[in-house]
């Protein structure tokens, strides 16, 4: 079976003709370089000499290529362009942590943010830390869901570049998220998803309540909107690709068919097939085989 290994530098870097080298050398039987974008992103198609263990050979690619400020794919060059992506919000497709924007506005931002963190960690259990900070909200009003969307939330950078370009050559999008479906609704319009699924805030006379409608939508939920999804449009894991940052994402991550930590958490990072550390998300293009030339205009600096 052929494979092939991604290379994508960081922004302000490039992938210069040692790393490539040096890449080319690591791999068994490796073919010519492919440039996905002109020293920024490039394929390097190989056939392995035995059944292929992507980590370990992406263990011996990293090595190879030292410290430097490239991130690393390997994987089979079958189904390698998906049909279903399922992306993570929070510190994924958007660069803030909701629930946190929410308690800064009572005065509780580092307290929230440091059960979110233990969260995300796998520290904690995700459903009664979620019940914990919902409640801390109590009484403040569900208006201002807009105005911090407005005000306080930015797309991740090659957010509205990656949906735009799947959505563009038939792939379906869906935002799943532990946080609120008052946040995915717009954030979802916003970037370009197809769909969204999150929680619920429970809200009385215009404000919240402190609670949120069960059961909560955490790992396991995640995991069967990929699968449902996928079953829906009745398409195989391996045409299918998820990408998260939180422990809540492992599931998914681990069942779809390219599963990827985008500058995740430790336990993630370890876990998923692909971890991108470096670049933003049109990184998950480049995974997929698309050219520069290939994504669609997002507006984005």
């Amino acid at each position: 079976m052929t494979y092939v290994a991604t290379l994508i530098a960081a922004k302000g870097t490039r992938l210069t003709d040692d790393l490539i080298a040096r890449a080319r050398a690591a791999l068994p039987q490796a073919t010519d370089i492919q440039w996905l974008a002109s020293g920024v992103a490039a394929d390097i198609g190989f056939i392995p000499r035995e059944p292929a263990d992507r980590q370990q050979l992406t263990d011996h690619l990293r090595a190879a290529l030292a410290a430097a400020p490239v991130d690393i794919a390997i994987q089979p060059l079958a189904d390698r362009r998906k049909k279903l992506l399922v992306a993570d919000m929070d510190s994924t497709m958007i660069g803030q942590e909701c629930i946190d924007e929410l308690a800064d506005l009572v005065g509780l931002k580092a307290h929230v943010s440091a059960i979110t963190e233990r969260a995300m960690r796998g520290e904690i259990a995700f459903e009664p830390a979620l019940r914990e900070r919902v409640a801390l909200l109590k009484g403040l009003p569900a208006s201002v869901v807009s105005d911090v969307i407005a005000t306080r939330i930015t797309p991740t950078p090659g957010a509205r570049a990656l949906i735009g370009t799947m959505r563009a050559h038939g792939a379906h999008t869906v935002l799943v998220s532990g946080g609120f479906s008052l946040f995915t609704r717009e954030i979802a319009e916003m970037i370009g998803f197809d769909e969204n699924h999150a929680n619920t805030l429970l809200v009385e006379n215009g404000t919240f309540t402190g609670f949120v409608d069960e059961p909560i939508l955490g790992k396991e939920a995640k995991l069967d909107t990929l699968l449902e999804v996928a079953r829906y449009l009745q398409l195989p894991l391996a045409q299918t690709m998820a990408v998260g940052d939180g422990a809540n994402d492992l599931a998914m991550i681990g069942r779809a068919g390219l599963g990827v930590a985008y500058h995740a958490k430790p336990a993630v990072a370890a876990a998923a097939h692909v971890r991108i550390d470096h670049g933003d998300l049109t990184a998950l293009l480049y995974l997929q085989g698309y050219r520069r030339e290939e994504f669609a205009e997002s507006h984005e600096q």
